[in-house]
């Protein structure tokens, strides 16, 4: 099925190194065209290429010659009217001359149309740059417009370009070095309202700042709110002072989501959605971006983004978004949950003066990862396990697998251990207001579960403890709870932990501290048992009666 993707708040962009000569505009124009076309072709109507890229970024003293840049600037009327016929809007690097300066520039070109130019604002002269000898800054502008064909240019770095029909779609354009410096212009740019950010780049290579780089445009997307699309020089520039790679990133709200492979002499092509939405959201839900105001007003210049109309959507959405695919990654975020969830409990029990808990084991996922985060915490506190209070609370629906498996862990955990058979109690409950306990509807359900938190309660009274909630974050978002019941308690240690991630970290338990123990096969059958609030009672004691998932639907639906 094919969708236009603009309609859901994406646009597709490409960002590219082509295969250049250095100082061959000619070639570097076809090369250039090539490019566009290809990326229509995957419809793909957004470009942008490297600093300098129709000339060049290695061409030296080449800068200084009237015929080639007058070529240059020949060359960006040539790639305008190529974008006419695309749809594209692109922007590309060249050399601009101003009122006797000149100027390392970008331009701006949509469907045929020069809409701005913006010069570099921070030039490179530090070791092995030395941009000065050639290029004069932005701050040494000293002219709004600028003549090309006929027509006067906006000019200058105060520009933004922005879709008035896409809401939200508003681009900001840097240089290189511009990312680098110590306030980069993106930042200006991003306080200004531009959700996508170019940078046009000749970053050179040398040991190690690969992943310097990817780490500042990662950072860089992060501290916007934004999405950062990232052009580098590729390996045919001249290696007469350093060397080019052709890198090329797209990062978006601080992660990387896709980057091309180096040193490629052929024409490097990335091409990715923006999810310009999503942006917009997150930018309305922080403060931080609110209260944040440019040093400058900028001048906002409209053109029109074009359709794409695909059949898949270049990125990648995860059915589990807090489940990494990487297995290091997974490890360490499961560690981090640990550490989080036992250190929160460590505060609370120093806080209130106690060395007692009490939790309600059922042999289920939430409780089980409960009871393992609070014998993480006391055994870093130096606590006795035996003021651990796991209280199993066997009823009408309670299943022998998971009576065993809460009774296994317990005994494996050295925790101190009741079960209270809560059947008889409840069945008095039933006589007292009249209810039939044939009729297993919503009061044969909640009088249980209400009755197993009045238990921990009073034991938590009894021990001078904190009853520890075992309830997850997806089950409560989804009211999946009894009201004053098992939504609540005096500490809610797994309120923040979706079930899917809930499961992920036993098994973390599972596989990382407890491998070599019984616990490991107890943690395994617990993951393997479908989540059942057992509540009604199943054919046989064999049997589970309810499963949630098939009364709610799949957690990993809910969790996305």
């Amino acid at each position: 099925m094919n969708i236009d993707i603009k309609k859901y708040g994406y646009l597709r962009v490409t960002t590219v190194s082509p295969e250049i000569k250095v100082g061959n505009i000619d070639f570097n124009v076809k090369e250039i065209v090539k490019s566009i076309n290809l990326a229509a072709e995957n419809k793909s109507y957004f470009v942008i290429f490297p600093e300098l890229s129709i000339t060049g970024y290695t061409c030296g003293d080449l800068f200084y010659h009237k015929n080639f840049l007058s070529s240059a600037l020949k060359a960006l009327t040539i790639l305008a009217d190529k974008t006419r016929k695309t749809s594209s809007t692109i922007v590309v690097g060249l050399p601009l001359e101003s009122n006797g300066k000149l100027f390392n520039a970008a331009a701006f070109i949509s469907r045929g149309e020069i809409l701005g130019i913006i010069p570099k604002t921070f030039l490179c002269n530090t070791s092995e740059y030395y941009e000065e000898r050639w290029f004069s800054s932005e701050y040494d502008r000293t002219e709004d417009l600028i003549t090309i064909d006929g027509k006067q240019i906006p000019f200058g770095a105060d520009i933004l370009f922005e879709d008035p029909d896409f809401p939200g779609l508003t681009i900001g354009i840097e240089i290189c070095e511009d990312l680098w410096a110590i306030k980069p212009v993106s930042s200006e740019l991003a306080a200004g309202g531009a959700a996508l950010l170019c940078n046009l780049s000749a970053s050179n290579e040398y040991l190690g700042k690969v992943q310097y780089r990817r780490k500042i445009v990662e950072m860089q997307s992060a501290r916007c709110l934004g999405g950062y699309l990232y052009s580098s020089c590729g390996p045919n520039e001249s290696t007469t002072d350093t060397i080019f790679s052709g890198h090329l990133i797209y990062a978006e709200y601080g992660k990387i989501h896709s980057e091309s492979s180096r040193f490629n002499f052929e024409t490097q092509i990335l091409t990715v959605d923006v999810d310009i939405d999503r942006i917009v959201s997150e930018r309305i839900k922080n403060n931080s971006y609110g209260g944040s105001m440019p040093d400058r007003s900028f001048r906002r210049i409209f053109f029109k983004s074009e359709s794409s109309t695909v059949s898949k959507l270049l990125r990648d959405i995860t059915k589990n978004p807090f489940i990494p695919d990487d297995e290091k990654i997974r490890n360490e975020i499961c560690e981090e949950i640990a550490d989080l969830q036992s250190n929160s409990l460590i505060k609370r029990m120093l806080h209130i003066n106690s060395k007692n808990v009490v939790i309600g084991i059922s042999g289920g996922s939430d409780s089980t990862l409960a009871l393992l985060s609070i014998t993480r915490a006391f055994d870093k506190l130096g606590y006795s396990r035996k003021n651990i209070h796991a209280v199993t609370m066997p009823g009408f629906g309670t299943g022998s697998r998971t009576k065993r498996n809460a009774d296994a862990l317990i005994e494996a955990l050295g925790v101190s251990y009741r079960c209270i058979d809560i059947s008889e109690s409840v069945s008095i409950h039933f006589k007292d207001i009249g209810h039939n306990p044939d009729v297993h509807d919503i009061v044969f359900e909640n009088s249980q579960a209400r009755e197993r938190t009045q238990i921990l309660m009073d034991i938590a009274n009894q021990v001078g403890g904190l009853v520890i909630g075992t309830g997850d974050l997806s089950e409560l978002a989804l009211g999946w709870c009894t009201f004053n019941a098992d939504q609540m308690s005096m500490y809610g240690l797994n309120a923040g932990v979706p079930k899917t991630l809930v499961k992920l970290v036993i098994k973390w338990y599972a596989d990382e501290q407890y491998n070599n123990s019984d616990i490991k096969d107890t943690l395994y059958d617990i993951l393997d048992t479908p989540v059942s609030p057992e509540l009604i009672p199943g054919k046989d004691k064999d049997s589970i009666s309810q499963e949630s998932e098939k009364l709610l639907g799949p957690y990993e639906v809910h969790d996305l």
